[in-house]
């Protein structure tokens, strides 16, 4: 059983979440008991759990792939799985949001481990219309595409640690949670996929304007 095809359509989805969540009848439910009320045939439950887990979805996904369009297909593919699995969950085991972060994190590694080379300019998404100057963008983007082609060249565990702690801002604890391992873990993970970060765009910080940047 599947939800409503306009809570699969990512585009157009999100552009009712605020309406939707205004009128949220579920408002302050866990998220678990609302898949398990999908699970056991609330289609309304599916559309307001949708709702309020597709933007992060969505944005975590960008985040870390630098590309909305894959971004969004990312996001689909993690609900879906969510669906998938909602006549199996068990509630109050684990946080629906925590799998969610974790699955999408590992979709999005994925795709990064496959992704090769430079993003060809076909592959650039069309700038926002209130979107800074030309320059700025052309800018952005390639620092988004340096990005995530480092990442793609990391182990994939060091990949989903630094991208979950610098991209998401989330505490090691929530990380180790996510990934299921030890805080100690977590910390390790980071502190080697930032190093590999910086000897992987090193080389790369006049072309992307970082000269003049201070560091942070």
């Amino acid at each position: 059983m599947l939800p409503p095809a306009d809570c699969q359509r990512t585009a157009i989805g999100l552009a009712r979440i605020q309406m939707t969540l205004s009128q949220d009848p579920f408002l302050g439910a866990p998220d678990d008991a609302l898949l398990i009320a999908f699970a056991n045939g609330d289609r309304q439950a599916a559309r307001y759990l949708t709702a309020r887990l597709l933007p992060r979805v969505l944005a975590q996904a960008t985040r870390m792939m630098g590309n909305p369009s894959e971004a969004e297909d990312v996001a689909q593919d993690a609900m879906m799985r969510l669906w998938k699995i909602a006549p199996d969950w068990r509630q109050n085991e684990a946080q629906v949001s925590t799998w969610l972060y974790r699955v999408t994190s590992n979709l999005c590694t994925d795709r990064l481990r496959k992704r090769r080379g430079a993003v060809s300019l076909d592959q650039v998404a069309e700038p926002l219309d209130d979107a800074p100057s030309v320059p700025a963008q052309m800018q952005t983007r390639a620092r988004m595409t340096a990005l995530s082609d480092a990442l793609a060249q990391l182990p994939d565990r060091q990949a989903q640690a630094v991208s979950l702690r610098h991209l998401e801002g989330l505490s090691n604890p929530e990380i180790a949670q996510i990934m299921d391992i030890s805080v100690r873990s977590v910390e390790s993970l980071t502190a080697r996929g930032k190093r590999a970060l910086a000897d992987l765009m090193a080389g790369r910080k006049a072309e992307l304007g970082y000269d003049d940047d201070q560091p942070e």
